[in-house]
């Protein structure tokens, strides 16, 4: 809660809802509480040069929100690093206090605002499909290193590895443990340790966190690193990762057809329905050893 200048106190959402609900199992029917992982939507807003523009509004749950800003930014290539000179709540007189929390402004080191031309439109996205406004390999093209330009270092991964990787990612989903409605992220060394999770309702959301952490502590990009995402892979889950520099890319569940074409493109190692001790590769399968060393 928050008392902007002596008005009604604001309250500030955060990652889990609590309510009422009736619960009914056979014949048997009681009243209890529940948790559910909340949503609002997130505005975007960039500043630089004396001009301000909104370039997102997304729907999210509460929570690493600068990140969160960060990562979208730098995975659709609006900026790159270094560009970020601060990110804040918006305190914007147009805004009522109850919104505040929901409108983040990332100011640039840069004189003017970058040419977003190429993004075709404001985003207004939902937690579930993702961003669609750069959705062709040609745009993801422009923006990476073919796989022959990168310096990224090999390294291989044993699938004994790769069978660990999902209960370590649910370990740390605390939120998803209270209310079953969160997807999420996770980063992993190539000995499986966790290097970080990250949660949300859309899992390109749970990513752009990851990415945003590293991006605002330097730590970018990700060449010797796995990443996991909970569900299945898409375009967008796979055009983050390659802006990130990552070599492989696992999902419990399906990828899409464009998922697999953006990891062949771009020398990508996609795993997917990664459970029970079981996988398929889809690109890359020289990354993952096999005989003696699984």
């Amino acid at each position: 809660m928050y008392d902007d200048g002596g008005e009604r106190p604001v309250h500030r959402p955060g990652a889990v809802t609590r309510i009422r609900v009736r619960q009914v199992s056979g014949s048997a029917v009681r009243d209890r509480r529940d948790d559910l992982a909340t949503e609002e939507p997130l505005e975007i807003r960039l500043l630089a040069g004396g001009e301000s523009r909104t370039v997102a509004i997304t729907m999210r749950t509460p929570g690493a929100d600068f990140e969160l800003a960060a990562g979208f930014l730098y995975g659709e290539g609006v900026i790159g690093p270094g560009d970020i000179a601060a990110i804040g709540y918006c305190t914007d007189e147009d805004l009522a206090p109850e919104e505040r929390y929901n409108t983040v402004t990332v100011r640039l080191n840069l004189p003017t605002l970058p040419d977003i031309a190429t993004l075709e439109r404001h985003f207004l996205t939902s937690s579930a499909c993702g961003v669609c406004g750069t959705s062709t390999l040609e745009a993801l093209r422009d923006r990476c290193p073919s796989p022959a330009a990168s310096a990224a270092p090999a390294f291989t991964v044993a699938p004994r590895v790769l069978y660990g990787l999902p209960h370590l990612l649910r370990k740390a989903q605390s939120g998803f443990g209270r209310t079953g409605g969160l997807h999420a992220a996770g980063l992993f060394t190539p000995d499986g340790t966790p290097a970080g999770t990250r949660e949300d309702v859309g899992r390109h959301n749970a990513v752009d966190k990851l990415v945003g952490s590293a991006l605002l502590a330097g730590r970018l990009p990700f060449d010797r690193h796995i990443l996991l995402v909970s569900g299945r892979a898409s375009y967008e889950i796979m055009q983050k990762a390659v802006t990130a520099g990552v070599q492989i890319v696992c999902a419990v569940s399906a990828p899409s057809s464009l998922a697999v074409d953006v990891a062949r493109e771009f020398g990508v190692t996609l795993v997917g329905f990664l459970r029970e001790e079981r996988f398929n590769i889809y690109s890359g399968a020289e990354r993952i050893t096999t005989g003696d060393d699984a």
